[in-house]
This record gives structure tokens, sequence and C-alpha cells, in this order.
């Protein structure tokens, strides 16, 4: 069994705390390791290393910040499988399903590379006569990033390149749950070159959290999780003046319009629902097709798939999905499952019970499809987060923008159509912020950001990205004007 440790200056250093975590392997359910949370005083030692590191790396030219990251984006590239190793470890995804995670981290990095590009001010000449103004973009200071167990190396990744990029330091608290693959990715990072302190990991729960919203030194904070939490977070971070990017749950939907292929509507759906066992922000978790026909249609095809998923350990390479992260997670799902059998709806794939042999005191619940789904019932308002998919079935398009439009969330959502007409009214007039046309999982590419609607995200800014350049910088706008043709005496209306 091995310990976790806390990466502060540039050096692991075993925490003095007395609480401890278990790490599981959620393909068995044997403890596999111990994390200890950390103590008020190593969150505030990994603050104070990086606001010592602060003054030489915001100083150091973003040429030189953006070599790191090159450097950076090859280690990662090169040790790709290891770092998918580490998540699937604790996590319990694929292999394959890791190796994603790594590639959607990688293009962050790739887009931090170009940072001397990214921070480049505006300038004019003759705002006044013999007057000029420029304005740039400087780095807030010490900045946090809190994420969650789902992408345990791609959210860390999402964040501190960019942070860094910019000139600032970061401090990161990984989930409790999965942390062996952010020490990884970090310590890698420092083997890319960057400077002691810079970048630091400390673990713990929501005590270190706390530390981290209240520490004056810190200066934002960026998060990833729940909605209650990420409401929390958002609230407790501004109360303390930070700069607060805080996002949350999701509940998103697919609507399948009757002129849709279906046989592919229902692959990406078997993907966007079932992929890391429904453990994602983006996944799908409902469907909606229009009208009963393409309702029937539609279940028709998805049943003998979700029948036949392939589940797994990660070390099985022909598996699909894997378990679920942990036990107090399964039962939860399986609980939702049962309130959807009693609240009528019909359950077409029963994933409970499930057991795979060799692998009996696993966290694996069954791919799972229910039809006849309404938006009363509690598989619908939850966000399950897990292997979980609910078919709605509206009688018109309108009516289905509808029901998107008045759900709580407004993460992700998609449409699949042959009909240019019905996706561009859909994109213009749905309340969600990322917007899939036969694509089910609208992920935005690095070079574009990431980010929700409503109570699935809190701040004004998206992660990653051109918003992430906003969001870890601060502008300044600087007016000059020489001595020479200086006009005599005060003048005391307002400039022009």
């Amino acid at each position: 069994m091995y310990h976790v440790e806390n990466i502060i200056n540039g050096i692991s250093i075993s925490s003095k705390s007395e609480r401890l975590s278990a790490i599981y392997n959620p393909a068995t359910g044997e403890q596999i390791g111990a994390l200890a949370l950390s103590t008020d005083d190593e969150v505030h030692a990994a603050v104070a290393a990086a606001k010592a590191a602060l003054a030489g790396w915001a100083a150091t030219p973003p040429a030189k910040r953006a070599r790191v990251m090159f450097a950076y984006q090859a280690l990662v590239r090169e040790r790709a499988d290891d770092i998918a190793r580490e998540i699937s470890r604790e996590h319990g995804k694929t292999h394959d399903d890791a190796l994603g995670e790594v590639a959607r981290a990688l293009e962050v990095i790739e887009f931090a590379c170009g940072v001397p590009e990214l921070l480049k001010g505006e300038f004019s000449r003759n705002v006044g006569t013999g007057i000029d103004t420029h304005s740039e973009r400087q780095p807030l200071g010490v900045v946090a990033g809190i994420t969650p167990f789902n992408f345990p190396a791609m959210v860390p990744m999402w964040m501190f390149p960019m942070a860094i990029a910019c000139g600032n330091t970061f401090v990161l608290k990984p989930s409790e749950r999965d942390p062996s693959a952010a020490n990884f990715v970090c310590e890698l990072l420092m083997e890319a070159g960057l400077p002691e302190g810079v970048i630091n990991v400390v673990h713990g729960d929501k005590s270190a959290v706390d530390c981290l919203l209240d520490h004056p030194d810190v200066k934002a904070v960026s998060f990833v999780g729940s909605t209650p939490i990420a409401e929390y977070v958002y609230k407790r971070g501004t109360d303390s003046a930070k700069r607060v990017q805080a996002l949350g749950g999701a509940k998103n939907h697919m609507i399948v319009m009757p002129d849709a292929d279906m046989d592919q509507a229902a692959d990406a759906l078997m993907g966007a629902a079932f992929g890391s066992a429904g453990e994602r922000c983006m996944a799908v978790s409902v469907a909606v097709p229009i009208g009963e026909e393409t309702a029937t249609r539609l279940v028709s095809s998805l049943k003998p798939k979700v029948e036949a998923l392939k589940i797994g350990p990660a070390s099985d390479e022909a598996a699909e999905m894997g378990p679920v992260i942990t036990s107090a997670a399964k039962e939860r799902i399986v609980g939702l499952i049962d309130s959807g059998v009693e609240q009528g709806a019909d359950l077409v794939v029963d994933g409970r019970g499930f057991e795979l042999q060799g692998y009996e005191n696993g966290y694996f619940v069954g791919g799972t499809l229910f039809d006849k789904v309404t938006p009363e019932m509690d598989i619908y308002k939850t966000e399950i987060f897990g292997p979980v998919l609910s078919v709605l079935e509206p009688q018109s398009f309108e009516t289905a923008v509808d029901l998107i439009n008045i759900h709580e969330y407004g993460n992700g959502t998609a449409i699949f159509t042959r009909n240019g007409d019905a996706a561009r009214k859909f994109a213009s007039q749905i309340e969600v912020g990322m917007v899939g046309i036969n694509v089910p999982i609208p992920v935005p590419v690095a070079f574009h950001s990431f980010g929700g609607w409503k109570r699935s995200s809190f701040g004004s800014h998206g992660i990653y990205g051109p918003e992430a350049i906003h969001f870890y910088t601060k502008l300044k706008t600087t007016t000059t004007r020489w001595p020479e043709g200086l006009t005599e005496g005060a003048v005391f209306t307002f400039p022009s």
C-alpha cells in the first residue's frame, strides 16, 4: 500500500496530519493507498511557496514561460500511457478512456504554448496631442485549483498550464479519491524546467478547500465539481474578494429528430451516456426523441447495444466501461434506479445487480436504460453521474426545447438531425452553454473556451482557451505624455 505526498516548493513532503483517507481500486474494492488530509499549516506552506516564487516567475519573459510549456507538452505526450495507468488505477476508467483524457489535456498545454501572442496588449498613438495609450495583461499572483475525481489529470491540466503560462504561481488541491495522477503530471511539469514553488500540490478535504478560499494571498480560485459545492466555493471565495470560476453539475439532453440516422444517433448516445461509466459533466443522460415513432425506433436500437456493453476493469483491453468511483456512488446510483422504477418509468435495461467474475467486490453498475421518463421523476431532475440513460418522449421540437430551457442546468446539449433549419433554430434558441449539432459531447477544443450556463457554472469566465487568459490576468492601461509641449498650469476639468 502506498502513500501520496504533498508537493511543496519542488519537494515531495509527507503530511503530518493524522487524518487519513483511503484510496481504493474501484474494480476490486480493495484499498491500495492512503492519503493524509493536510493540515491548515501545510496549506499555508504551499501558498507561501507559491508566493515566494511569484516575483521571479511573473518577471520571466512570456517566451521563456512558453518554452517550459513546449517541454512539458513533449513529456506529457511521451508519458501518456503512464499517466493513463495512474488515472485508471484509482479512478477505474478504461485505459483508452484515460488516454482520451490525456489527449484533451494536451490540447490545452499546446494552447498555453502560444502565450506570448495571447498576452499581447493594445497600443494607440496620439489619443491626444503627444499622448499615447497602451494596455497589457498582468498575472494575478497566487492562484488555486480545486479539481474533481472524474478527470484527475485532465481538469488540473485545464487549469494550471494556462495560469502558469500567464505568469501566476499555482496551488492545486486534487480530489482525495484519486490523487496520484495529479502528482504525476505536476512532477512532469517540474521536470520540464518549471522553477521550484511555481506549482504546488496539497492534498486534503473540505478543510483544505476552506483554507484556500479564505487565504488572503490566494487571488483566484478555479473549481470543478458538483453544483452545491460550486455554489459554496463561489460564494465563500467571492466573499473573500477573490476571482472565482466554479463549474458545477449538469443534466445534458440530446434531441433526436425523426429524420436522424437512428443507428448513428444510438451509437452517439452509447458513448456519450456510458463512456467513463457516465461520470462526466458532459455525459448525455437524457435522450429526447421527437414523437412516439422516433422514440420506438431509438429505444429499439439502443436496447441491444446497452445489453451488449462490455464492462470490466481497466486491465481488460476489450472493456468499454469500467466501475464507478466508490461504493457510496454505486449505492446512490442504484437508489436512483430504484426510484425510477417506483415512480413509473419503464426500465428497459436494468444495470442493478451486475457482477463480474473475479471482481465481485468492485463498484460496477451495469448500463441502464429507462423509457417513458417524465420531468417530475427524480431520475430526470437529478444529476445521476452514473451509467443511466433516460428517454423522454415529447411530441414536438418546440416542447423539447422548452423542456431543456426550463431545466436548472445548462452545461451541454445536442441535436441529431439532417434538417439544417431545425439545427440552426435549436442552436439559436437553446439556453445552454455548449451545443452540439450531430456531435453528442460538444466539449470545445482548447482554443475555444469551456463553460455552461445557469446552475452549471458560477462566475463570468469559462475554463481554458481565451477565457482563461482573461480569468488569470488583470488588465492594466497606461497613458503616457512626455515633457515637450506640456501646458502650463493646472487643469480642473475632466480630461478629454
